[in-house]
Formats: structure tokens, sequence, C-alpha cells
């Protein structure tokens, strides 16, 4: 064991060290000037394993002794000088006059222990006495806030972010490579300062572009990452370690389904648990869901029971290229030939695997057979992608032209959907598939009544070879 005397700016500090675990004797404050008053205890600098004794400190703060009938009307005569902190009381007991309360004021407006004539004047009205006392203010682990706990104790001059998606009881963190050794002491105290936070991960991977979920760690609070969440008014459940849930993107879910009206199609090509899916079968549409991710499809499953749309989502758990030219296919060339003018379905695939999407889009090459459907009715496609581009309006455009074989200039519009990361940008990219692009004409031969079979891409080699 190590006995200390901190020689520095704040005498009469012992720290007694052992094993990481922090002890301070009681100290004083008394700074007319000191911006950092109600920052912890200087001692927890360094700190590993949270000690919440110490951060204990007592600072000296002006007070006015008044009457205790008339503490409000004092309190909203000097509601400028007053204390505004949430984490501490305004008004506290005189322990020597029951009768009388001291109303704390705040130091940094109040920083020679005087009033101004103004608030003298407003309380000689109230026949207060404006001398202003030094009360001794205790603070403790409870007052401060998590930002202030954790500057105070990671090492000077670094990043000491303490932001978190919240998923349900559980905060996910992407702590920063000099913050990971106090990983375990930034969990506690976000859980302690956050109500309904009983469980704090930390992402230890990328996220996997397959079935789009990451390595994590438990930090803080219990190993149970099966959680409930809350979007746009709709619940879902889900297993946080097997599936991806970004809370961020909720405000992108609700735009893409508001475009949705009562009877339109959804093809949902990467569905994960169901954001798009559900909110759309709840507004009347039909839905077809898919995703590759085994774990995804069963929550998916899951959820659409939980919202009683189970029978309005029509599930699929294969790879989005198989997705695609299959029921989607499958879909479109059974309705689209029955479209008239004057029907106002549509037909909307979403794409939101940004880090992939694009990639995906050559998938509509020819993607039907025959004549090209009313314009109205060509499929709409929302695909999302990143960038880091300089541009990244121009950058996702170009790559969607490269994938599509065509120009979209003139025939689509871009959306920033949130800044990921500095210089990376999540977009997305809306358009109507061009008919020249989805369609394929059909053989001549198709139309001769003795052959009823589709034209394949082996027919024409085999016709090239006779020829």
């Amino acid at each position: 064991m190590l006995l200390a005397q901190h020689s520095g700016r704040i005498p009469g500090l012992f720290v007694v060290v052992k094993k990481n675990t922090f002890f301070t004797m009681p100290e004083t404050v008394e700074n007319k000037t000191n911006p950092e008053l109600y920052l912890p205890h200087p001692g927890v600098r360094g700190m590993i394993v949270l000690n919440r004794e110490a951060f204990k400190r007592t600072v000296v703060v002006p007070a006015l002794k008044v009457k205790k009938e008339i503490v409000s009307s004092v309190l909203k005569s000097l509601k400028q000088s007053v204390l505004q902190r949430p984490s501490l009381k305004r008004v506290v007991e005189d322990p020597e006059d029951e009768d009388s309360r001291f109303v704390i004021l705040d130091p940094h407006k109040i920083p020679e222990f005087s009033l101004g004539e103004s608030e003298q004047q407003v309380l000689k009205q109230l026949s207060v006495h404006p001398e202003v006392s030094k009360y001794h203010l205790e603070l403790t682990y409870e007052n401060f806030k998590s930002e202030e706990i954790l500057r105070a104790v990671l090492p000077e001059g670094q990043d000491v972010t303490s932001g978190f998606s919240r998923v349900g009881h559980i905060a996910h963190l992407n702590l920063r490579d000099h913050q990971l050794p106090y990983r375990h002491l930034i969990g506690q105290v976000i859980m302690d300062k956050n109500p309904g936070i009983t469980c704090v991960v930390n992402k230890t991977s990328i996220i996997d572009s397959t079935y789009r979920n990451f390595e994590m760690e438990v930090l803080a609070g219990e190993n149970n990452l099966v959680t409930k969440v809350k979007e746009n008014n709709i619940a879902y459940e889900l297993d946080f370690s097997k599936v991806y849930w970004n809370p961020r993107l909720s405000t992108e879910h609700g735009r893409i389904v508001e475009l949705l009206k009562p009877g339109d199609v959804l093809f949902d090509v990467f569905a994960g648990i169901g954001p798009f899916a559900i909110p759309a079968a709840r507004r009347k549409c039909r839905v077809f869901a898919n995703d590759l991710n085994p774990e995804s499809y069963t929550w998916l499953l899951h959820n659409c029971k939980l919202n009683k749309v189970d029978t309005k989502v029509k599930a699929f758990n294969m790879d989005g290229r198989d997705f695609l030219r299959g029921p989607v296919r499958e879909e479109l060339s059974k309705e689209l030939p029955l479209l008239k003018e004057e029907q106002k379905t549509a037909f909307h695939i979403v794409m939101n695997l940004p880090a992939l999407a694009v990639e995906f889009l050559d998938v509509f090459r020819h993607l039907l057979v025959g004549e090209p459907c009313s314009p109205a009715g060509l499929p709409t496609v929302h695909c999302y992608g990143f960038s880091k581009h300089s541009n990244p309006t121009r950058d996702i455009q170009e790559r969607a032209e490269a994938s599509l074989g065509t120009s979209l200039a003139g025939r689509c519009s871009t959306f920033l959907v949130r800044n990921v990361a500095p210089n990376k940008e999540m977009l997305c990219l809306s358009f109507q598939i061009p008919a020249d692009v989805l369609y394929k004409r059909p053989c001549p031969d198709e139309a001769k009544p003795a052959s009823k079979r589709l034209c394949t891409s082996q027919d024409s080699s085999e016709e090239k070879l006779l020829s």
C-alpha cells in the first residue's frame, strides 16, 4: 500500500492507491473564479476500477438565508442568479433554524459573494437581508454528469465522448483505442447515469457484410442481449448479438414508408427484422421481405406475428440476388402485364445494404421478358450506399449507372441519410428502373404458336451454332 500527499494545486489531498482503487480524504475548495468548480475530485485521474466514493468533494458556494415561506418568491426574483444545475438542490435546510432555508446561488454569476444593486433592491422589497453567506456544498458521484466523470478520469487532452446507441435496455458503444483500458469503468458510468440501461456493450469488430452483425464485449451489467425496441410506434424484439439494428435509421425508415400507399407492393431485399416491411404491411401494402441471415429471418417472422401482420408479409431466407431473380421477378411478371393505365398500384424495391447494395443493381438488367408495361408501373428502387467521395451524390449515381448499364441523369434523386464517420456518408438513391434496362424483348420464335417456352440464353447459343 502506498500513502502519498498530493503536491499539486489542491493542498491537504491524500490519495491511497492499492490495485487501481482510489480513496480520497475530504477536500474543500473555495475558488471564486475556477470554471471547473463542479468537476470531480482531481484524485480520480487514471482510475480504471470505478470507486464512487473517490469523487466526493466540497465546494464553497454563495447562498442566501431566507424564511421558508418566501423561498418561492426569492427563487422567482433571482432566477438569473440561482444555481441551475439539475443534479443539485437549489434550496437546502438550515440545520440551526428550522424556519429558514438556504437558497444556493450560482458561484459563476456571484463570483465575489456579493449581489449587485438591482438584486439587493429586490431582496429588500421581500424583507430579505442581502448579505451572501458561504455555504459548504458537498458534491458526490451522483451529482456529476457522465461526461464530467469521464473527463476527470481519462488522461487529459484525450477524447472522452460517451455517446452511445440505445437498443432497448442495451447501450452500444464504439470505443476508440485510447479508451479501451477504461472500458469497464465507462460502461458502468453509462449504466449508472442512464435509467433503464442494464447492459453496456462495445463493438469489437467491423460489421460483417454477409449477415450484418458484429462481435461485441459486454462491459457492464447483465449479459442479456435479447431486447425489445420501439420505433415509429411499432415494437420489435431481437437478439442484438445476432441481427442488425440501428436506432439512428428510424427517421429514414419512416421516410420511405410514408411514400407508400395502401395497395402498393414492397419488395424488401435486405429486410433485417422488418423495420421497412412491418410498417408497410400495417399501411395495407403487400410485402415481400427477404434476408440472408437465418437469425434475421427468424426474428422477422417473430415480429410479423408480434405486430399481427404475419398474413400480409411473405418472408424469405435467400440471397438477395436469388430473391430478385425468383420471387420478385415472378411477382412482377405476373402483375405488370395486368396493370392498367388508370390503376394506382406502385411497386417499390428497398435495398438497404449500404456496403454492397449498389453492386446488386445489375440484377435488374433484362430481369423481365416481354413488352414494357406502362411507365407509371415501372418499379421504384431505393438503393442505399456509403460514399467517401468528395461529391457523394455524384459518386453513388455513377456507381449505380455502372451496375445498371445506363444513365440515370434526370431520372433519379439522392437523399443524404446520415454521416456515418468523418468523410463517410450514407445515401439513398431512388429511381424508376428504366424500361430498356428492366425488359428484354422476346425472341422472334416465341411468337409462333408451336413454341410456348421462354427463350433462354442457351437457346440463342444453340441457334448460332446451327446457323
